[in-house]
């Protein structure tokens, strides 16, 4: 069914609205795929913090190109459906890869990471990458460790200086015997 040309402003103008408020994004070929489960992809991109959404291919082009995102060779081939990692980039391809693993219909295609494509191998990358949190907490961890080991080397020479007079304390307390 043909859409008129208001409606195709519409979709141009949400698609770019979308990729503006987005932190990755990642293209994928749907043909074959029942409706049920692109509704199964939704749902779980959308408690990860995303959006899954069939895109027509020339309006998605226009979308990308008045974004200042380069399209690179099969990105828009074919059917076409979008996610949208609003939040935290890594979870959402996290999510769009578990529900695709089982389904050989859905195949992705790439993505863009900010302005920058990513290949169909980069978007595993980062589907592979540990959550935000984690992330941020290995990052924390990295960043206090040299000054714990820098509290422990100063405060090791006291600490030997404590043990000495505990002992020699202890030592003085024993009884002598006769």
């Amino acid at each position: 069914m043909a859409i008129s040309k208001q409606q195709k402003e519409t979709l141009l103008t949400q698609y770019i609205e979308w990729l503006g408020q987005s932190q990755a994004v990642i293209l994928v070929e749907y043909t074959g795929v029942k409706m049920k489960d692109l509704d199964a992809i939704r749902a779980r991109l959308r408690e990860a913090g995303g959006e899954f959404h069939v895109v027509k291919n020339t309006l998605a082009r226009l979308a990308l190109e008045k974004s200042g995102r380069s399209i690179p060779a099969g990105y828009l081939e074919n059917s076409t459906a979008m996610g949208f990692a609003f939040s935290d980039a890594p979870a959402v391809a996290k999510s769009l890869a578990a529900v695709i693993k089982n389904t050989d219909a859905i195949k992705v295609k790439g993505g863009y990471l900010g302005a920058q494509p990513l290949s169909a191998a980069e978007v595993k990358a980062l589907a592979d990458l540990p959550p935000l949190p984690v992330l941020r907490s290995q990052l924390l961890g990295t960043l206090l460790a040299p000054a714990s080991k820098l509290v422990r080397t100063l405060a090791e020479p006291g600490r030997q200086v404590a043990f000495v007079i505990k002992a020699y304390s202890e030592k003085s307390a024993m009884p002598v015997a006769a």
